[in-house]
């Protein structure tokens, strides 16, 4: 069937008459002109007219029948566009039965009722067939040139319906084509969106970090000054005092050759008084213990400055990994000191080619995280470093509440966090793993909920192209 022109039409109906006559009115054997059309086609120019018979009409004699051959010219991709159905069949499916058989197999099959008398009235068969836009009835007996133009006007409908179908459908296909592009180009924009705000997140990150690196520079800066001149002067007082005790001894001496007992008295009185005996030991260990504090600062301040690191240029650089941890240990040791005990089991690491300060960051995440996990009981945070080869690894292993496997693929994720809210911004570990990975090296974590997590960093000694 050429663009969609369908002439197909299924007659249904008992009485072999009918059958004859439908024939003759449809299918009319064609006057054979074909001498005087190949003159008129000479004469004028045009084409021979084609004898093709205007209707191509199959017959069927009862409802279970016409339902087969329906379903056979489907198969074959040759649809009836019409059918005349006849309402009083008695052997078998009345027509409104056959009807409805019909339309549950081709909703698009236009039909006419056929009919003298009929069992049903005709709203009640609209009714039944729910059908008062598709449905027509012709009375018998017949007219031909009705039957003919009922036939044109439904088969002429067919295919109007069928075009707007396939229109329908091409155009279904467009808008679930352009329904399809917009969805992949607002997923693209998404992760472009999302991977805008991890760089964002990440830049603020950083820039508080540089931040807080220059403000830990400058403090330990001053700090270096009042620590200097205060272990300077407990220094000179230490050596002050030392001389006082040694005036003080020869006083004592000397009160054995004072004649006057009542001098001698007071001088003991005042001794007493004075509690002179406590202080000649106290002040020394006072003088020490914050001479103590102040070294004890100092370090600290060292510290600072080793983990920040903002006085290098920031170039990769040749650093030794087990001092960053103590720094770090040294930073952090107010996290620590009241929730887990720190167990060490270091083995002899070469200097690695590094970022020290961004490595530190790592490795105080790592540390403040296993501290936070371990809970309100008293736990034990273990640090393991070693050496495979060509990397060296780092383990922080803590006794806290563990990760569950549900979370564990998601731990790197950024803004991902298992905390409460508020209380994380879910950037530690997944700034820790792009600082892994910006040093080729690998980040890993082992947990088990109830018992405790283990994360593992892994670095190369050498950084042969070192990513800026």
């Amino acid at each position: 069937m050429s663009e969609l022109s369908n002439r197909r039409i299924l007659l249904i109906d008992d009485t072999p008459s009918i059958h004859v006559d439908f024939r003759k009115i449809l299918t009319p054997t064609p006057v054979q002109t074909v001498e005087l059309d190949e003159m008129e086609a000479a004469l004028f120019g045009s084409e021979v007219k084609s004898t093709r018979a205007l209707f191509e009409l199959d017959s069927a004699y009862g409802g279970q029948e016409g339902l087969g051959k329906l379903q056979e010219a489907l198969q074959q991709n040759q649809p009836y566009a019409l059918a005349f159905v006849d309402m009083r069949m008695p052997e078998g499916w009345d027509g409104a039965q056959t009807i409805e058989h019909l339309w549950q197999e081709d909703p698009r099959l236009q039909v006419v009722v056929c009919t003298a008398y009929s069992d049903y009235s005709w709203d009640e068969l609209l009714d039944r067939l729910q059908a008062h836009d598709r449905l027509l009835i012709l009375k018998k007996p017949f007219d031909n040139i009705e039957v003919q133009q009922m036939a044109n006007t439904l088969l002429t409908k067919w295919d109007m319906t069928e075009r707007a179908f396939v229109q329908m459908s091409h155009l279904e296909h467009l808008v679930d084509q352009r329904t399809t592009q917009f969805k992949q180009a607002s997923e693209a924009l998404q992760r472009e969106i999302d991977e805008r705000k991890q760089l964002e997140s990440q830049l603020v990150q950083s820039e508080k970090l540089a931040s807080l690196g220059q403000l830990a520079a400058g403090v330990a800066h001053e700090i270096n000054n009042p620590i200097g001149f205060i272990s300077s002067n407990l220094g000179t007082l230490d050596g002050y005092f030392k001389q006082l005790q040694e005036m003080l001894d020869a006083y004592r001496d000397a009160e054995e050759a004072i004649d006057s007992s009542e001098l001698v008295e007071r001088l003991q009185q005042l001794r007493e008084r004075i509690e002179l005996e406590f202080l000649h030991d106290d002040i020394p260990l006072l003088i020490k213990e914050s001479k103590d504090g102040i070294s004890r600062v100092g370090q600290i301040v060292k510290d600072l400055k080793e983990f920040s690191r903002v006085d290098s240029n920031q170039e990769w650089q040749w650093a030794n990994l087990q001092q960053g941890i103590e720094s770090t240990l040294n930073i952090v040791a107010n996290e620590l000191k009241y929730k887990a005990d720190v167990v060490k089991d270091y083995q002899h690491l070469p200097d690695i080619e590094c970022l020290p300060s961004q490595i530190n960051q790592v490795i105080m995440n790592l540390i403040v995280n296993a501290s936070q996990a371990i809970g309100p009981e008293r736990g034990t945070l273990t640090l393991r470093t070693g050496i495979d080869g060509e990397k060296v690894w780092i383990e922080v292993a803590d006794t806290g509440t563990g990760i569950p496997p549900a979370s564990l693929q998601k731990i790197f994720d950024p803004f991902f966090t298992t905390k409460p809210v508020g209380q994380g911004t879910g950037l530690g570990l997944s700034l820790s793993y792009g600082i892994v990975k910006k040093h080729r090296g690998d980040i890993s974590v082992v947990s088990e909920v109830g018992v405790g997590s283990t994360f593992r960093v892994e670095l190369p000694i050498h950084q042969s192209k070192p990513t800026a």
